[in-house]
């Protein structure tokens, strides 16, 4: 496991070490590169909004267990307005939709019911 930092003079040798300690390797930022970090800044961004700022994470295990589910969601679920509103993990193809009289939907609690992921019942 790693974990990544830019390279202000803050982070001292024993900043890495509390890392170092539980096995998760400190990886600087290229010099001179500002937006090397922006990636990671928006999925913790993202974390932070649709999760973190809604749910007190107890313990690692806990923690592991919310951040495994969220990202099945996000992968297999959640719409991506880049990717034309399907998931990462989604055929190319959109499904087609279904045309009935009734509909019903399903709709599936995650989190606690913190995120709902809805289907079309069979």
């Amino acid at each position: 496991m790693w974990a990544g930092r830019d390279r202000d003079a803050k982070y001292t040798r024993a900043f890495d070490a509390v890392f170092h300690a539980e096995n998760i390797e400190s990886l600087t930022t290229p010099p001179q590169a500002p937006k090397a970090n922006a990636h990671c800044e928006r999925v913790i961004g993202t974390l932070r909004r649709e999760i973190l700022d809604h749910m007190l994470t107890v313990n690692t295990t806990h923690a592991h267990r919310v951040l495994t589910e969220y990202e099945r969601h996000y992968n297999h679920h959640r719409p991506h307005q880049a990717r034309n509103q399907q998931p990462p993990e989604a055929p190319t193809q959109p499904p087609k939709p279904m045309h009935h009289n009734h509909t019903h939907v399903i709709r599936k609690r995650l989190l606690g019911g913190l995120i709902n992921e809805y289907h079309r019942a069979a």
